[in-house]
Formats: structure tokens, C-alpha cells, sequence
């Protein structure tokens, strides 16, 4: 028996293609050697369809066919003395123009007016609170509004309502401060502002997962209160205040925005990577000092009387390098039984402790 491999195929070439030399025999009784599928090919499919596209077009204007057929022989004869010439490269070539058609179309909408900033700062007082962001990356001069002391003068001021139950430092008389200001009026916001304090008051007393934020955060601060509820029995907070450490990017020669330099104050916030955790409990209990040291372990589980929570931290001297994999044995470790409730609180959070500065 002859080896597949011996088979021949036929090759085809555009030229070769007109409407005198299709037959039936091309669709119904093809040689299978020839044809493995039986079935004509599509680079001779794609051509007939051409043509007889063609031949209708000129039908409809009237035109000759006898010529179209010659000049498609004249043609024929030219694509014969070139083999690199086909209709899948004539395919690659059309993609190839269009591409370029739709890059010139993206850099011709790209060019765009650039507005000034107090057009921008127009806008601005039609922002909500929550689309500061988005307006913000709109374009740089919308950013560079949303960095002025009087953008963040004009929200708190169209969000004040008098004799609201308010702390001290962000009254009125304070927030005409420029330093901190950004800071004071995004935490009056959450008194003021209804979709923001009600978002605060939706934070269970107990969250439903382990947080996973103060991983590898240093323990700046702990003081312990005592605090008189409902209950008969009076009740301990135990706060850590954690600094989040900073990872260092990978890309190290992106672009950044600076901060315009007279509006640096506007922005100063000593918190901003801050986290207070407070946990309460129904006694008072006996904890090692952890400052300055590095949280390596956060767990919550329920405690061993099945009727409270136990919250369980493991502190280390050293930062954890990255190759290395630390288990939960050694450092200091803090274990609070039983735990009444437990709060993660941002520096934005109505119950986040004041600083002097702020």
C-alpha cells in the first residue's frame, strides 16, 4: 500500500481561479488523494466567491463581463510569474491596514483640550464625598484641585450642619487650619455624612474572619482602660495602635505625582498607615510589654467555654525575612480570655483615638 506520505495535493493559486474554470467535478468528484476531505479547497472557494462578486457588481452597472473575464486572465498571468503572492497574505495585508487605521483613529480622539483649574475647581463642588477618587483621576489638574486647602474647605462647610455632635478638633474653628486639614475633614465626614457613618455602623462587634492587615505591623503604643457598660461587671479595652510597614515597590522608575509643595500640610497625616486594635475584655488580664515589636501571628477562635472568643497574638524582635517561613514558636505571646469584642479601627474611624496634632 502507497504511504500517506506519498500523497499529492494539488496546489492552487488565485490566478489559476475564474468562473470558466470551475466544473461540478471540482465539488462532487473530487479524487480524495487529491482532495483529503473530498471537499474543494478554501483558498479556491474564497476566490470563486470574489469573483462572482465581482461579476454581480459590474452586472448591476451595465458593465461588460466578457472584459471582466479578460482582464482577470491579463492579472492571472502576472500572479503566475510570483508564488509569494496569495490571498492568505492578501488577508495578513488588510489586517495590517486596519490596525494602522484604528492606532491613527486613537491618536487623533487622544488629542484632547486641556481645561484650567478653576474650571476644575468649579466642578469640584458638585462632587459626593465618595467620588473624590474618581474625580481625581480624571486628569492632573483634577487631582491637583482635589490637593487644595479650598476643595477640602468647601466640602466639609457643604456637609456642616449646626449643633452637630462633633469632637472638639473638628469643629469649625479648627478646620480653618491648613495643617491636617485633608485628615480633620474626612473624619468629620463620618460624623457628618450619612453614608459614611452609617457604613461605621454596620461593623459587627466581632468580625466574621481573622483581619489579615496587621500582619508584620509594629506595635507602636498599648495602654489598657476600664470601662463601665451595661453590664453590672466593669470591662477592660486592651488597645494596640500598629504601623503598617511599607513594601517596597517593584517598579522603581515609575511615574509618581508630587505633591504640589505649598499644600504639603494640607495633606500631613502622622496616622495614615496607623491601625488602633482594641479588644475588650470581661477581666482584666495580665499582658507582657510588646512595643516596638512585630506582629507575626492574629488569630480569633472561640474560647474554651464555648460561650466567648479568644483572641490570640504572637509578637517578634525581628521583622520576617521573606525565604524564611516562621512558625508560631517563640516570640512573646498575648492571649486574651475571654473576649467580649473586637474592633479593627482606621485612622478615619469616629472612635480612633485623637492625636494632639490632629
Amino acid at each position: 500500500m502507497p504511504k500517506k506520505g506519498n500523497r499529492k495535493r494539488l496546489k492552487f493559486r488565485a490566478g489559476d481561479v475564474c468562473s470558466e474554470s470551475v466544473t461540478v467535478a471540482d465539488y462532487a468528484d473530487a479524487d480524495p488523494a487529491v482532495v483529503k476531505s473530498g471537499r474543494l479547497k478554501k483558498a479556491v472557494a474564497n476566490a470563486v466567491e470574489k469573483e462572482v462578486k465581482l461579476l454581480c457588481g459590474l452586472e448591476a452597472s451595465q458593465g461588460a463581463v466578457e472584459e471582466v473575464l479578460s482582464s482577470r486572465s491579463v492579472t492571472g498571468d502576472g500572479l503566475d510569474s510570483s508564488d509569494d503572492l496569495d490571498l492568505e497574505e492578501d488577508g495578513e495585508n488588510e489586517t495590517k491596514v486596519a490596525h494602522k487605521k484604528k492606532n491613527k483613529r486613537r491618536k487623533e480622539s487622544s488629542d484632547g483640550g486641556e481645561y484650567p483649574v478653576d474650571i476644575w475647581l468649579m466642578l469640584a463642588s458638585y462632587i459626593r464625598p465618595e467620588d473624590v477618587c474618581r474625580f481625581a483621576l480624571i486628569c492632573r489638574n483634577a487631582w491637583t484641585v482635589t490637593c487644595t486647602a479650598a476643595f477640602w474647605t468647601r466640602l466639609y462647610r457643604r456637609h456642616y450642619k449646626i449643633g452637630a455632635d462633633l469632637p472638639f478638633r473638628l469643629q469649625p474653628d479648627c478646620i480653618d487650619r491648613m495643617c491636617s486639614l485633608r485628615a480633620r475633614v474626612i473624619r468629620s465626614l463620618f460624623h457628618l455624612y450619612e453614608p459614611f457613618s452609617l457604613r461605621v455602623s454596620k461593623i459587627p462587634a466581632l468580625p466574621e474572619s481573622t483581619p489579615t492587615t496587621l500582619l508584620n505591623s509594629k506595635c507602636l503604643l498599648f495602654w489598657v482602660t476600664k470601662v463601665s457598660g451595661t453590664r453590672p461587671e466593669a470591662l477592660w479595652e486592651f488597645n494596640f495602635k500598629f504601623l503598617k510597614q511599607q513594601r517596597h515597590s517593584k517598579n522603581g522608575g515609575a511615574k509618581s505625582l508630587y505633591m504640589p509643595r505649598q499644600y504639603e500640610d494640607v495633606h500631613t497625616n502622622p496616622d495614615s498607615d496607623c491601625y488602633v486594635l482594641q479588644v475588650t475584655t470581661l477581666n482584666f488580664i495580665f499582658t507582657p510589654v510588646v512595643m516596638g515589636m512585630i506582629l507575626s501571628l492574629f488569630t480569633i477562635n472561640v474560647s474554651t467555654d464555648m460561650r466567648h472568643h479568644r483572641v490570640r497574638l504572637l509578637f517578634q524582635d525581628t521583622p520576617p525575612q521573606r525565604w524564611k517561613k516562621r512558625g508560631d514558636q517563640g516570640g512573646t505571646q498575648v492571649v486574651l480570655d475571654p473576649v467580649h469584642s473586637v474592633k479593627l479601627m482606621d485612622w478615619w474611624h469616629p472612635h480612633y483615638p485623637s492625636s494632639p496634632h490632629i
